[in-house]
């Protein structure tokens, strides 16, 4: 599909009971959608990756898609865990700034300098385009083994880039000098396919628009609640079919977010154990190890046998755009109870894809691999339309259905205080100066030679109503 300016593709409103249609823009010749589609390579255990080129002449480096983050970074040194770097005194074009940064995501950090240098992507968009980018010196738990990409390409708001957010994103230099419509969606097609297996998982990451063969059926848009990360409102959750009964303000403690960067389906804590206790009960497994649940244990069975029908559905509802109405996102158990690549020569073992959160419930690849997600930045909303590629043994494994009423739930399940992390920065830094204050006169204090203290006579009262303690100075 070629979408040229002012031409149109066909695309349902799913509220409006009629076609409705969706225009694609591009103002500077022609957006080849096609060939974008299977861009992208990896697993849901250890991420999707694209082909880029950096530098003059160009060093080929494989970059995680990640819509959880906003900087855009690469091996700017050897380490072990990776195969490749991008060595920027090869570069004649690379730039430095001379500007530290450090990153800290919910796995890992990594510390770099922050440079600008030319990209291509063979798959992309045509054309070089200068980008900020921080070469990575030194990282912890970021670059681990058997990973088989480089850097990381954080696609999320600006609000999130570091140092601050006067570094522009990768993708809002891509709009700004490639003049493309300020959106892009993602395919990742790992559904039912073992994790951390081979890497050669397909996928799409489709750069200013919709390609309209890699959904089926409707897409379903929910609003963006604050343009950090890609922040929705998630207004209930259902196993089986029995709604868990939470209050809505608990799915979304303290923000729910759509992150192709994180591998499970992460809840909050009271959610977690919600899920787990509802799946446990309709489950036809009779007794279960408390460590599968946690993560720590994997469960296996005879690899004739295929053990997601013993597990039920998992539903997450979202605010429509019209906020009275809501829609579903469904998984089955194919998405979240995931096999492991060679454990035994006669089993086959499953890990679970859902983990608990301390801070936010995150839609990661295990939803996410079931459908194909829109991040419509220009009208702050986020699509999800089912995946052809969200099939195993040719069943799907996704479902979208609506509309709902939302009349049984909260007009806003999300807090309106939102505490960003420059915001807990500013406060714990004042917490601690304070802190510092009361240390330094408290010391003051303690070194006073006891003479130039004061000492009370006979005619120093304190009397009840001006002390803290219940009885008279002597």
């Amino acid at each position: 599909v070629v979408l040229r300016p002012g031409s149109v593709s066909r695309q349902q409103d799913p509220l409006a009971g009629e076609d409705g249609l969706a225009l694609a823009s591009d103002p500077v010749g022609t957006l080849n959608f096609l060939a974008m589609v299977e861009n992208l390579q990896g697993d849901s255990g250890r991420g999707y990756y694209l082909e880029m080129l950096i530098g003059t002449p160009p060093q080929a480096l494989n970059i995680l898609v990640d819509t959880g983050s906003s900087n855009f970074a690469v091996a700017g040194v050897p380490d072990p865990d990776v195969t490749s770097y991008f060595n920027t005194e090869l570069s004649s074009t690379y730039k430095s700034q001379g500007i530290d940064v450090t990153v800290k995501y919910s796995q890992g950090s990594w510390t770099g300098v922050l440079g600008t240098d030319v990209i291509t992507m063979p798959k992309g968009i045509d054309g070089s385009y200068v980008i900020n980018i921080a070469t990575i010196l030194e990282s912890e738990n970021f670059f681990l083994p058997g990973v088989k990409w480089h850097g990381i390409l954080g696609l999320a708001y600006d609000a999130l880039a570091k140092p601050s957010s006067s570094v522009e994103t990768f993708f809002d230099s891509l709009v700004r000098q490639a003049k493309i419509p300020n959106i892009f969606s993602l395919q990742m097609c790992g559904a039912g396919l073992p994790v951390s297996g081979s890497g050669t998982n397909g996928g799409s990451l489709i750069l200013g628009g919709i390609e309209p063969s890699l959904y089926k059926g409707d897409i379903w848009y929910t609003p963006i609640k604050e343009e950090w990360y890609y922040q929705v409102e998630i207004l209930k959750l259902e196993v089986g079919g029995l709604n868990l009964e939470l209050d809505c303000r608990e799915y979304n403690a303290d923000k729910a977010i759509v992150d192709s960067g994180t591998t499970l389906l992460r809840l909050p804590q009271k959610v977690f154990s919600a899920v787990v206790q509802a799946i446990a009960r309709t489950s036809l497994i009779q007794e279960f190890s408390s460590g599968f649940w946690t993560g720590s244990q994997l469960a296996c069975w005879d690899k004739t046998e295929r053990p997601w029908s013993l597990f039920p559905k998992l539903s997450i509802y979202l605010r429509d755009e019209n906020a009275s109405r809501s829609f579903r996102i469904s998984i089955l158990p194919q998405l979240y109870i995931q096999p492991i690549l060679g454990i035994g020569e006669n089993l086959q073992c499953y890990r679970f894809g859902i983990s608990s959160s301390t801070n936010a419930l995150v839609i990661g690849a295990t939803v996410m691999e079931g459908f194909y997600v829109i991040f419509d930045r220009a009208q702050r909303r986020v699509g999800f339309a089912v995946s052809p590629c969200a099939e195993v043994d040719g069943t799907p494994v996704s479902e979208i259905e609506g509309p709902f009423t939302t009349a049984d739930v909260a007009s806003n399940c999300v807090s309106s205080v939102s505490f960003h992390e420059p915001v807990l920065w500013i406060a714990s830094y004042a917490l601690m100066s304070l802190c510092g204050i009361i240390l330094l006169v408290l010391i003051i204090l303690l070194l006073i030679p006891p003479r130039c203290q004061h000492r009370y006579t006979d005619n120093d009262v304190v009397n009840d109503e001006s002390s803290l303690v219940r009885h008279r100075w002597k």
